[in-house]
C-alpha cells in the first residue's frame, strides 16, 4: 500500500458561536502511526471525522500527498475508516462484510475473493469467513472492521477510539495486534483515544488538544518529559504540580522558588536539565515516581530538594504504593516501587521528600 502524509493547514470549524477546531496545524508523515488524544469533547474526534471528510471546516487546508481534499466528498477521498462500534451488517457473514466495498467499486469476482482472502488472512480470521458478527467476541469483531476497511487498500486508515468496547486484558493484546498490522502494510494510520496508556504504547507521536486547540505534539516520551503546559504535564501521566513563583535564578543555576502553600524553597542546580525559568509565576512540575521518600532521620543527598512531608493515605496497586503526602498546606502524590516484605507506610507517618533537579520543569503561568 502507498504511504501516504497528511498535513492541515490552519484548521477551523465552529457550530454557530462554539468553536469546536481552532486553528490546527499538523504533519503526519507518511507511514507513521499516530495517535490524537485528548478528553472528552476536545476536538480529537472531530478532526478524526473532518479528515475522512464527515465534518466541513470552515477555514483552512486540509492536504492528502500535497493535493488539498476539501471538498472532496467521503468516497471519494480513499481514506478508511473503523469506528467505535465496528459498524458491521449484522446479517451478511464476515466474508461478505469486508467484501461490501469491493462489491460497491464493481471489482471483478476473482479480485474480490483474492483480496477479501489475503484480508482475512492478515488480521487471522480465514476460518471465520462463514461466521455472522453476532457469532465473533469483540475482538475478533474488531478484527473483520480492520480487514474490511484495509482491504479496499486507503490511502489513510483512520481509526475512532478503536479499543473502547474491550476489557482491560483484549485491549492490551489488540493493541499489540493494531500495531503489528500498521507496520506490517506500512499504512499511515490516525486513531483517536482517551487513553493515555493507549497512545503512548501504539504511536510514533501524538497530538494532545483540549478546548479545540492543539496543545502538544511529538513522542511519548518528549510530552511526558518536556510538557509546554500544565494540561499536558497533568493529561500526559501524571504530575505534582507546585504552583508559586521563580524569585531568581542564581548564577550557576540554582533556582528560588516562593512555593504557594509551602514557602521559600532553594532548587539546587546539580544535574538541572530543564530549560531555566523566566521570573515570575510558574509551576514546578515533577512526576510521582520520581519523588524520593525517606525516614526523617536517613542521610540525605545535598543534590536533591529536601521537604518534610506526613502520609495521609496509601494504596496498593501492586507494583507500586502510591502515597498521598502533605507538605505544609499543599498535597503531593508519590509512588514507590513495592517489594517483597517492605510494609506500605502508614498514614500520620513522617517521611522526608526528595526532588531531583534533573526532574523538574517550571511552566509558565
Amino acid at each position: 500500500m502507498k504511504k501516504a502524509s497528511l498535513e492541515a493547514r490552519h484548521i477551523s470549524l465552529a457550530y454557530g458561536t462554539t468553536e469546536v477546531l481552532r486553528d490546527i496545524n499538523l504533519t503526519i508523515e507518511p507511514g507513521e502511526f499516530f495517535a490524537l488524544l485528548g478528553p472528552s469533547g476536545s476536538g480529537k474526534s472531530t478532526l478524526l471525522r473532518l479528515i475522512a471528510g464527515f465534518n466541513p471546516h470552515q477555514r483552512g487546508e486540509l492536504r492528502v500527498d500535497g493535493q488539498d481534499i476539501t471538498g472532496v466528498p467521503p468516497h471519494a477521498r480513499h481514506i478508511g475508516m473503523v469506528f467505535q462500534s465496528y459498524a458491521l451488517w449484522p446479517h451478511m457473514n464476515v466474508w461478505d462484510n469486508v467484501a461490501f466495498g469491493l462489491v460497491e467499486r464493481r471489482e471483478t469476482r476473482d479480485a474480490i475473493k483474492r483480496k477479501v482472502a489475503a484480508a482475512l488472512e492478515l488480521v487471522g480470521l480465514a476460518d471465520y469467513a462463514k461466521r455472522r458478527p453476532g457469532q465473533l467476541s469483540g475482538g475478533q469483531q474488531q478484527r473483520v472492521a480492520l480487514a474490511r476497511t484495509v482491504v479496499v487498500e486507503p490511502r489513510l486508515l483512520l481509526l475512532d477510539e478503536p479499543l473502547s468496547n474491550l476489557d482491560k486484558n483484549l485491549r492490551v493484546q489488540m493493541r499489540d495486534e493494531l500495531k503489528r498490522l500498521q507496520r506490517q502494510l506500512g499504512l499511515t494510520t490516525i486513531f483517536v483515544t482517551h487513553d493515555q496508556e493507549e497512545a503512548m504504547t501504539t504511536a510514533d507521536r501524538m497530538a494532545v488538544l483540549d478546548g479545540g486547540v492543539l496543545q502538544q505534539v511529538g513522542p511519548a516520551t518528549a510530552l511526558f518529559d518536556e510538557p509546554v503546559n500544565r494540561f499536558v504535564a497533568g493529561f500526559v501521566g501524571t504530575a505534582n504540580l507546585l504552583e508559586g513563583r521563580v524569585e531568581a535564578v542564581e548564577e550557576g543555576g540554582a533556582v528560588r522558588f516562593d512555593a504557594r502553600g509551602i514557602g521559600p524553597l532553594h532548587l539546587p542546580a546539580s544535574g538541572f536539565a530543564g530549560p531555566p525559568p523566566a521570573p515570575g509565576l510558574a509551576a514546578m512540575s515533577f512526576r510521582p515516581h520520581q519523588v524520593l521518600l525517606q525516614a526523617p532521620d536517613e542521610a540525605t543527598d545535598a543534590s536533591c530538594l529536601w521537604l518534610d512531608a506526613t502520609v495521609e493515605s496509601a494504596e496498593f496497586l501492586g507494583e507500586v504504593s502510591r502515597y498521598r503526602l502533605r507538605v505544609g498546606d499543599t498535597a503531593l502524590v508519590a509512588d514507590q516501587p513495592h517489594y517483597a516484605g517492605h510494609p506500605v507506610l502508614q498514614s500520620g507517618t513522617g517521611v522526608r521528600v526528595g526532588i531531583a533537579p534533573a526532574q523538574v520543569r517550571f511552566l509558565a503561568a
